[in-house]
């Protein structure tokens, strides 16, 4: 009775933590879209910045010969670039207050943009220095201008970390960026922050949103040839399916309760990769993910893994082969199932409509380690299982061989 009890609450526990995930991620699910809903700003070194995003881009196939898009050219097929609409940075009023009301620049914020390969050009190490904002120091040579970011620029690198600057004005409490887009010319992995020097702006905050875009979508670099690869894959099953089919009707007077399982699972791909390819298309299109198609195409790769690894583990029992049922274990077998569907579920819910990235170690092995555990068990268990399978095979088969 007590085991009943542990076995239903540990089930209720789980599917109370997937629904709290997506309570969660419901949060997360735009990628190529980055919103911002008044987060702050952390020190480091003196400077204080922000984390805006960061994503693989490839270089636009079609340049517009300026950083900017023309504001008239409203094609963007062709293009790579990262766009900023409605940022807003709004300081404290403490801060606002202590400024006079009569000077135009009373507070400075600037969002810069740098590829992967170019944050050593970020802050004063090419001067020598740890710091990230310029001080009266290190100004005095020209390499930098006191309170904004030291930027080490190149003119044979047209293409390096690029400045937006935004001022506050006066007293005013809030300031908005310059609706811009920076056209991205050469392929990486890019970063994009907003920093301040300025310590009387501790406690600014930033809202708004960034849309990073692909010459051929919104899909960001590392997830672009997924389109491909589950478009591609969603052909084979479809062959597959078609093959087995044949096959099924030609033998059907043969047929086992085996290859209805496996029928089930070679329709659970199928679906699979169907859902992923429109998931991915979607998203390339829109530059949101569809939450409704994920959730789905989650689910239905959550529900192939299990039966997959069930189907393996009941055929190394000799389910079929040697035994008609699985007997007492059914039950065993069945928690195993349900158990690493529910781990498998979470894992894939953060890794698609979040980032798991953003999670510390610790939540990152909360998730991971179950589904690596389970999978674990099941190869554990699928080898004891052959093993003492294979033995009762060849003892059937051992009077017949001495006899002979």
């Amino acid at each position: 009775m007590g085991h009943r009890e542990s076995t239903k609450y540990d089930l209720h526990s789980n599917g109370f933590i997937i629904i709290l995930m997506l309570v969660y991620l419901n949060t997360l699910v735009d990628a190529s879209i980055h919103e911002y809903q008044d987060d702050t700003f952390i020190r480091r070194s003196n400077s204080f910045f922000f984390h805006g995003g960061s994503e693989g881009l490839y270089a636009s196939k079609i340049h517009s010969g300026n950083d900017k898009l023309a504001s008239e050219d409203k094609t963007i097929d062709g293009k790579s670039f990262i766009r900023f609409e409605s940022i807003t940075f709004r300081r404290t009023k403490e801060s606002a207050e202590k400024k006079n009301e009569m000077q135009q620049r009373t507070g400075l914020v600037e969002a810069i943009v740098l590829e992967v390969r170019d944050r050593e050009k970020i802050g004063g190490s090419y001067l020598n220095s740890e710091a990230i904002c310029c001080t009266p120091e290190l100004s005095k040579d020209g390499s930098c201008k006191v309170g904004e970011v030291i930027i080490q620029q190149k003119p044979d690198n047209p293409d390096g970390p690029k400045r937006m600057q935004t001022f506050f004005e006066g007293k005013n409490e809030e300031t908005n960026m310059e609706l811009q887009t920076i056209q991205i010319n050469r392929t990486g992995m890019y970063y994009l922050y907003f920093m301040f020097c300025d310590p009387e702006l501790v406690g600014t905050s930033i809202s708004g949103r960034t849309v990073w875009r692909n010459p051929d979508g919104y899909l960001p670099g590392k997830m672009s040839p997924l389109m491909t690869f589950f478009g591609l894959m969603s052909l084979a099953y479809l062959v597959l399916g078609l093959f087995w089919f044949l096959r099924f009707v030609q033998y059907w007077k043969d047929i086992i309760q085996l290859h209805y399982h496996i029928s089930a699972v070679i329709g659970l791909g199928m679906c699979e990769m169907a859902l992923w390819y429109f998931e991915y298309a979607n998203f390339n299109s829109t530059g949101t993910r569809p939450m409704g198609i994920t959730m789905w195409a989650v689910t239905f790769s959550a529900v192939k893994k299990t039966v997959s690894r069930l189907l393996l583990l009941v055929v190394s029992m000799g389910y079929g082969v040697v035994r008609p049922t699985l007997g007492g274990i059914t039950t065993k077998v069945v928690l195993l199932g349900v158990i690493y569907f529910v781990a498998s579920e979470a894992l894939e819910l953060v890794e698609h409509l979040g980032n798991i990235n953003d999670f510390s170690g610790k939540t990152r092995l909360f998730l991971v380690l179950p589904v690596a555990l389970l999978d674990a068990c099941f190869i554990l268990w699928i080898f004891s299982s052959l093993s003492k399978t294979l033995e009762k095979l060849q003892m059937s088969v051992l009077p017949i061989s001495w006899m002979e």
